[in-house]
């Protein structure tokens, strides 16, 4: 989608391409889209069992990715101490 994310759409829309993105694997779009969604709704309106479970996935996908950078440049850091304790 080029990092757009389209306004006004319905909550459906919304929902159909948080999962179109998930498929993909582009777990920040999907967190994008449901974000859309979520200032899309009305205050009274509660989020599905569906909406909430997406924002799940996307959100817990975001982190872990995350997650792993931290460790690669947490073990390199760890190993470059090490060396420098060799030296």
């Amino acid at each position: 989608m080029g990092g757009a994310v389209p306004e006004n759409l319905n909550r459906e829309q919304y929902v159909y391409l948080a999962k179109l993105a998930e498929q993909a694997e582009r777990y920040e779009e999907m967190v994008s889209f449901m974000q859309k969604l979520v200032v899309a709704s009305t205050p009274s309106s509660e989020l599905s069992v569906e909406e909430r479970n997406l924002i799940s996935v996307a959100y817990k996908n975001v982190i872990g990715s995350l997650r792993a950078a931290w460790r690669i440049v947490s073990s390199i850091e760890q190993k470059e101490e090490s060396r420098k304790n060799e030296d």
